[in-house]
């Protein structure tokens, strides 16, 4: 397989659902120009992530279906550009919106849905609807196949969020993000890749949308290669505060070769002793009020 290029579209939103459809559109233009093959949004683009200091009635308004024009529109670009994209939005949603990332592939398909199943209970997020599943789908680039599957945001935070999609066989993870991409979470996405064996792409908002900093990021996964003594670093693109688009380019033969012989992922699991991982539980000092299972 040639290198897979991946585009993460570090760009603020406008301020409308309108514009953001038509600025998305053009950067996965641009994304292509660059040669890109996968093109990443930030988290919730379609309303640019516009949830805090607003009234909560206000902003679930702004709730599109996933059937939406503004999603389709996507859609239907994807295969003029012979390009995947995810784009991401509020998707209306039975009694309250979800936070959800679509991917079409390269003929328009829809690939998979998913909605973010870790949602951030401790502020306004608590008045969405969690995803139930993480997806994982064999996308078909014009580089080759690969298996992908999505985490938004706060999914980083919980191991079990990449581990459930390495073991669904996810070899590239899109994280769409909305937060100060900081040393720690930056960290975070680092050990995800290393232990897991899978490379991870997020995308941020730039630093001129509040409360965010840039710092989209891709980590290939793989940290020993034979020619070196020591680990390698496994960050292949780091974006600055920057608006722009950022694209990097994964040796997917290479991560497949280091996961065929190396030793994390799964290859020494020990799973039955891992029953105490999906007991429902919450005992002291982590009992919050408002915490969903």
């Amino acid at each position: 397989m040639s290198r897979l290029k991946i585009a993460l579209l570090q760009i603020a939103p406008t301020g409308t659902l309108e514009g953001n459809l038509q600025k998305g559109m053009d950067a996965c233009k641009a994304a292509k120009e660059k040669g890109a093959d996968i093109a990443l949004f930030p988290e919730m683009w379609s309303n640019g992530y516009n949830i805090y200091n607003r009234e909560v009635k206000e902003w679930q308004a702004e709730a599109i279906p996933a059937e939406d024009v503004f999603v389709k529109s996507f859609a239907k670009l994807a295969k003029e550009l012979n390009m995947a994209i995810g784009i991401t939005f509020l998707e209306k949603f039975e009694n309250a919106p979800r936070n959800t990332v679509v991917l079409f592939d390269r003929f328009g398909n829809e690939k998979f849905i998913y909605a973010k199943v870790h949602t951030c209970d401790f502020d306004v997020e608590r008045n969405l609807t969690p995803g139930e599943e993480f997806f994982v789908t064999s996308l078909d680039t014009a580089q080759g196949e690969i298996k992908v599957g999505s985490m938004i945001c706060y999914d980083r935070e919980f191991p079990e969020s990449a581990r459930i999609l390495m073991l669904k066989g996810a070899e590239l993870i899109l994280v769409p993000n909305a937060c100060p991409m900081e040393i720690n979470r930056l960290a975070q996405l680092r050990g995800r890749a290393y232990e897991n064996m899978v490379a991870i792409a997020t995308c941020n908002y730039p630093a001129t949308v509040p409360d965010c900093n840039g710092g989209s990021s891709v980590f290939d996964g793989v940290v020993y290669l034979p020619e070196l003594s020591g680990s390698r670093d496994t960050c292949i693109l780091q974006a600055g505060g920057e608006e722009g688009i950022y694209v990097a380019e994964l040796d997917v033969d290479q991560l497949r070769r280091y996961r065929e012989s190396e030793v994390h992922g799964n290859a020494y699991r020990r799973p039955h002793k891992y029953g105490l991982l999906v007991d429902d539980k919450v005992t002291a000092p982590f009992i919050r009020e408002g915490g969903r299972r």
